[in-house]
Protein backbone atom coordinates (compact mmCIF):
# COMPACT_ATOMS: atom_id res chain seq x y z
CA UNK A 1 0.00 0.00 0.00
CA UNK A 2 1.32 3.61 -1.07
CA UNK A 3 2.22 6.15 1.58
CA UNK A 4 0.34 9.40 1.69
CA UNK A 5 0.45 12.09 -1.03
CA UNK A 6 0.31 14.90 1.64
CA UNK A 7 2.93 14.90 4.10
CA UNK A 8 2.42 18.98 5.71
CA UNK A 9 5.12 20.70 6.82
CA UNK A 10 4.35 24.39 7.85
CA UNK A 11 8.32 25.49 6.89
CA UNK A 12 7.72 24.13 3.43
CA UNK A 13 3.83 25.73 2.60
CA UNK A 14 5.00 29.17 3.97
CA UNK A 15 7.70 29.21 1.45
CA UNK A 16 6.04 27.92 -1.24
CA UNK A 17 2.66 29.74 -0.67
CA UNK A 18 3.41 32.62 1.49
CA UNK A 19 2.47 36.17 0.38
CA UNK A 20 6.43 37.42 0.56
CA UNK A 21 7.45 34.80 -1.90
CA UNK A 22 4.10 35.64 -4.22
CA UNK A 23 4.90 39.24 -3.60
CA UNK A 24 8.61 38.47 -4.69
CA UNK A 25 8.10 37.49 -8.37
CA UNK A 26 5.51 39.21 -11.44
CA UNK A 27 3.69 36.80 -11.39
CA UNK A 28 2.99 35.74 -7.85
CA UNK A 29 1.66 39.58 -7.58
CA UNK A 30 -0.53 39.15 -10.08
CA UNK A 31 -2.32 36.33 -8.56
CA UNK A 32 -1.97 38.55 -5.08
CA UNK A 33 -4.02 41.47 -7.64
CA UNK A 34 -6.54 38.70 -8.79
CA UNK A 35 -7.57 37.40 -5.35
CA UNK A 36 -7.80 41.02 -3.94
CA UNK A 37 -10.24 42.26 -6.98
CA UNK A 38 -12.14 38.95 -6.07
CA UNK A 39 -12.21 39.53 -2.41
CA UNK A 40 -10.98 37.10 -1.33
CA UNK A 41 -10.38 37.19 2.85
CA UNK A 42 -7.29 34.97 2.53
CA UNK A 43 -4.90 36.53 -0.02
CA UNK A 44 -2.44 33.40 0.35
CA UNK A 45 -1.14 31.49 2.77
Amino acid sequence: MPKRVYQPKKKKRIRTHGFRIKMATHDGRNVIKRRRAKGRTKLSV
